[in-house]
């Protein structure tokens, strides 16, 4: 049988170093080489499910993809699909076919055949694929908020009825907050951003209401509320999983939650704040496999990815990324500082938060409690030796003075900044009071980006553009692909399904360099940047437009000229 390592590195999903790397690893982490380079961000599930169908000479397969009869998801019960995470895809005479992504678990094979009247056969499919199956084929309705209430009855329900205004009593909250039932509607709000693919869960209470909002894929789409007399249970069972003081109703306070759903490990961060009828919660739920994305996987053009990944290999100087909250900043550095990660470099970071902790790389927060802050934590980190840094944000003139300072002394210095378009980040610094001179000399490059949603790959169909559309394509518009999704279980009939991000890579050369030093404005700078063969945000859109992957309205919607 062929090494695992070996196909992975002949399908191209990694090289020979990071195989060396990975190996290195295994005693590290110890689980097997492909749960290694899964762990360490090297491959995803379903690279691991294709090599894993090649190396076991089992067909690969995507349940999600097939039409599967309710008589043969019946074969199994929903807990015994759970519990062996095993989808049945298809029956013929008196054989099975059941889709597994741990082929090589023979304890778990065994026990399947041992509940089974078949003789059964395998086919791998990816973890990620699996859950989404065991998503769509077992979650009855007593799996849904709705079905969670209909649990409850009349007189469970009244004892519940606080004002969540005027609720002085610590006891009540901390009692509602370890009810089972209050324990169980919690985990499902939790459980169905999880299965929606948010990345944030808003729970917010107004005057006659509560709303309950997922962010998926960068947009707030309502989910199912709690009743309003459920709400203070609701936030204090929030509240009580992060650590945080839940008879504290008038200061804002955070806390991270890490909590099993659905055999998937998650960790949220809990923002909650006081609000003018009640208190509101944010939890952000930090996906490691999102964020720990490889540069070719972010949405770079190739003129981009070659112009970034040559700025990231300079010895010295500043590299900025820019755009709003959200728009995949961390990503982006996350990606460059694991592609940069070598037992040769001293790496450490300042952020704030940390999200996510990265092997091999010393990670330092913020904390205004101490007066720990940006600039204090840059001073320490240069006093560390290091040859790469990476501040979390650029927020005011100290913090921007002493990051320039580190790339004037021979550091790579990555760093955020709150700005419209690339162009902008060099009169941002001016603006913080820094030095003309001092900013034409370090900044060598300057990354802007956004993220829009991606086209279900399910649905998406034709269509006749509007007179619009036409006039923004111009003489082009015969060779755009007029594509969007209808809506499918897929992408929850919203037609979307993933994001990917837009850019605007700007790299300073020495008229760049001039223009900062006379301090022109940013649409001089945008000018001779786009001579130069800069690729704006509105542009990076309309191409990906051309080739099917986003919708105008998406570009649009994230971008301004």
């Amino acid at each position: 049988m062929e090494l695992l390592g070996q196909i992975l590195i002949k399908q191209g999903y990694i090289t020979e170093r990071q195989l060396e790397e990975g190996l290195l690893k295994q005693a590290e982490f110890q689980l097997p080489i492909g749960k290694t380079l899964l762990k360490a961000g090297a491959i995803n599930r379903e690279q691991l499910a294709k090599t894993l169908s090649l190396q076991l000479q089992i067909p690969y397969g995507n349940p999600m993809e097939m039409n599967i009869e309710a008589e043969v998801i019946g074969v199994l019960s929903s807990r015994q699909a759970e519990k062996y995470q095993i989808i049945p895809v298809g029956i013929e005479e008196n054989k099975i076919t059941l889709a597994t992504a741990e082929p090589l678990d023979l304890a778990i094979l065994d026990q399947v055949r041992g509940i089974l009247p078949y003789k059964i056969k395998w086919m791998v499919a990816s973890a990620d694929h699996i859950q989404d199956a065991l998503d769509k084929y077992y979650s009855s309705t007593l799996d849904s908020v709705a079905g969670v209430l209909e649990d409850l009855n009349e007189s469970e329900l009244s004892q519940y009825q606080h004002s969540s205004a005027s609720e002085t009593s610590s006891i009540v909250p901390e009692n509602m907050a370890n009810e089972a039932p209050i324990i169980r509607l919690v985990n499902t709000i939790i459980a169905g951003a999880v299965k929606a693919g948010a990345s944030d869960i808003h729970l917010e209470p107004f005057e006659d209401e509560i709303k309950v909002r997922y962010r998926i894929d960068g947009v707030l789409q309502e989910a199912l509320p709690p009743p309003k007399n459920l709400f203070l249970a609701v936030i204090s069972r929030i509240k009580l999983m992060a650590g945080m003081d839940i008879t504290e109703r008038r200061i804002p306070q955070d806390g991270r939650i890490r909590i099993k759903i659905n055999n998937r490990d998650l960790d949220l961060r809990v923002a909650v704040a006081p609000t003018l009828h009640g208190e509101a919660a944010v939890l952000r739920i930090l996906n490691r496999e999102s964020i720990m994305l490889g540069l070719d996987q972010l949405g770079l053009s190739d003129h981009n990815l070659a112009l970034f990944s040559n700025l990231i290999l300079k010895p010295h100087g500043m590299i900025l990324v820019t755009g709003p909250t959200g728009s995949g900043k961390t990503t982006t550095l996350y990606a460059a500082l694991q592609l940069l990660n070598e037992p040769t470099r001293k790496i450490i970071t300042i952020e704030d938060p940390i999200e996510y902790q990265l092997k091999g790389i010393n990670q330092m927060q913020v904390n205004p409690k101490l007066d720990f802050s940006f600039a204090q934590g840059l001073r320490t980190i240069v006093r560390h030796d290091p040859d790469i840094i990476l501040v979390g944000e650029i927020r005011d003139r100290e913090t921007a003075e002493v990051a320039i300072q580190s790339a004037l002394t021979g550091h790579l210095v990555f760093a955020t900044l709150h700005t419209n378009d690339a162009s902008s980040a060099f009169t941002r610094l001016i603006d913080m009071g820094v030095e003309e001179f001092l900013v034409a000399s370090t900044v060598c490059g300057i990354l802007a980006q956004r993220l829009v949603r991606k086209i279900c790959p399910k649905c998406g169909a034709p269509y006749e553009p509007t007179q619009q559309e036409l006039e923004i394509y111009g003489q082009d518009s015969h060779d755009f692909k007029f594509i969007k999704g209808t809506g499918c279980d897929y992408c929850n009939s919203i037609g979307f399904r993933g994001q990917i991000g837009l850019f605007e890579m700007l790299a300073a050369d020495e008229e760049i360099e001039r223009l900062v030093m006379e301090r022109s404005n940013s649409g001089r700078i945008r000018e001779a940047a786009t001579r130069q063969g800069m690729t704006t945000l509105r542009n990076d859109g309309i191409a990906k437009v051309k080739a099917g992957i986003t919708t105008l309205s998406e570009v649009l919607r994230v971008t301004r000229e």
